[in-house]
C-alpha cells in the first residue's frame, strides 16, 4: 500500500482540474485502494491488540433482508437444485449486490456533474476494464482493521430521545462528538467506522404489509449522517478508512432534496472523491449490545468483500473480534 499523506482539508481538491474535495492522487494516479492505504502492516498489527477474548459477532445482515429492498432493486432469490437421481444439493442465488448488507465500492457512484468515478475513472474507463473495482480490496487483504462503533441509538434512548429510523432525519456531528466523549474513544488513522442508527432494529418489527409499504413509498426517506461541510470535515479530520451505517443510505436519505446541500453529497466527496468505502445496512444490534455491556466500543474488523473482478459493491462478510 502507499505511504499516506497530511493532507489538510483546507488542500482540496488535490486534482484541480476534478470535482470539489477529492484527493485524487494522493495514493498515486493509479490507485485502487484510495482511504484504505491509511491501514498499513502496522496499523493492522496494532489493530490486533483489540482481539482479548475472542467474541466473535457477524456484522452481516442475511441475503434476503430487507424482505423489499428500497430504491426500486430486486429482492434476493434462492434456487435450491436437486442433482437428482443422487442426494445432491446445489443453490443458485440471484442478488443486487446493494440489495441487502454492502460495501459501496469505487465504481458505484460518480460525481454526477463531472461524471467521473474515483481517481477520475469515466463511465467508458468502468466498461471497458476492471479499474477500481471491489475485487482490488479483496486482493489487498480486505477491509481489516480497527472498527469503532458509534451507537447513536443508544445514545438517544439513553437521553429520551426518539429516533425516527425509518424517515428523513439527519445525525450530526455534535451528536456524534458527544457519544465519542461518552465512551472515551480515541480515534487513530484507519480507523473504520460504524454508526448505528437502529433501522434494522425498526426494520425488524416491521410486519410483511410494512415492509412491502416501506420499499414502495415515493421517497426513500430514512435516516443518516448529516450532508454538511461540518460532516465532511469531521469525516477527513478523523482519517477514517472507511465509513458504514445499519440504514439503507449512509448519509440521510434521500440523499438528494431540500434537506441536503448540493455542494456537500457525502457519496460524492468521499466515496468518488477520497475513496473511502461506504457500507450500509450493517447489522449492528449484536454489536451494540456486546459493546455495552462490556463497555468496549472498539475492536478488531475482519471484512473480505465478495471477490467479482469488476464489481460495484457486495456483502462485507464481516466479523467483530474482540
Amino acid at each position: 500500500m502507499a505511504d499516506a499523506k497530511t493532507i489538510n482539508f483546507e488542500d482540496l481538491p488535490l486534482a484541480r482540474d476534478g470535482p470539489p474535495g477529492n484527493a485524487w492522487g494522493r495514493f498515486g494516479d493509479d490507485d485502487e485502494l484510495g482511504m484504505l492505504n491509511l491501514v498499513t502492516p502496522s496499523v493492522v498489527v496494532n489493530a490486533a491488540k483489540e482481539i482479548q477474548t475472542g467474541v466473535r459477532i457477524s456484522l452481516d445482515w442475511p441475503l434476503s433482508m430487507p424482505t423489499y429492498p428500497s430504491f426500486g432493486r430486486d429482492p434476493f432469490h434462492q434456487e435450491i437444485v436437486h442433482r437428482t437421481p443422487n442426494c445432491i444439493n446445489d443453490d443458485i442465488l440471484t442478488f443486487n449486490s446493494q440489495g441487502s448488507t454492502q460495501w459501496d465500492g469505487f465504481r458505484h457512484y460518480a460525481h454526477q456533474k463531472t461524471r467521473r468515478f474515483f481517481n477520475n475513472k469515466t463511465q467508458e474507463d468502468i466498461e471497458s476494464s476492471s479499474v477500481i473495482g471491489l475485487h482490488a480490496v479483496a486482493n489487498a487483504g480486505g477491509i481489516t482493521g480497527r472498527g469503532v462503533l458509534l451507537d447513536y441509538a443508544h445514545w438517544c434512548q439513553a437521553k429520551n430521545r426518539k429516533v425516527e429510523a425509518l424517515t428523513s432525519n439527519a445525525i450530526c456531528v455534535e451528536d456524534l462528538e458527544s457519544i465519542v466523549r461518552q465512551c472515551k474513544i480515541e480515534f487513530q488513522p484507519g480507523d473504520i467506522l460504524f454508526i448505528r442508527s437502529g433501522f434494522t432494529d425498526a426494520y425488524n418489527q416491521l410486519n410483511d404489509g410494512q415492509r412491502k409499504d416501506l420499499a414502495h413509498r415515493e421517497s426513500p426517506d430514512f435516516i443518516g449522517v448529516e450532508a454538511s461541510e461540518k460532516t465532511l470535515r469531521w469525516l477527513w479530520k478523523h482519517q477514517f478508512s472507511a465509513v458504514a451505517g445499519d440504514a439503507p443510505s449512509f448519509e440521510r436519505a434521500p440523499i438528494r432534496g431540500p434537506h441536503a446541500d448540493p455542494r456537500y453529497n457525502l457519496h460524492e466527496w468521499v466515496l468518488a472523491g477520497w475513496g473511502c468505502p461506504i457500507g450500509e445496512l450493517f447489522d449492528l444490534e449484536g454489536l451494540s449490545q456486546h459493546c455495552r455491556s462490556t463497555g468496549r466500543y472498539t475492536f478488531f474488523l475482519s471484512s473480505m468483500p465478495l471477490k467479482v473482478v469488476g464489481g460495484v459493491a457486495g456483502p462485507p462478510n464481516a466479523f467483530a473480534i474482540f
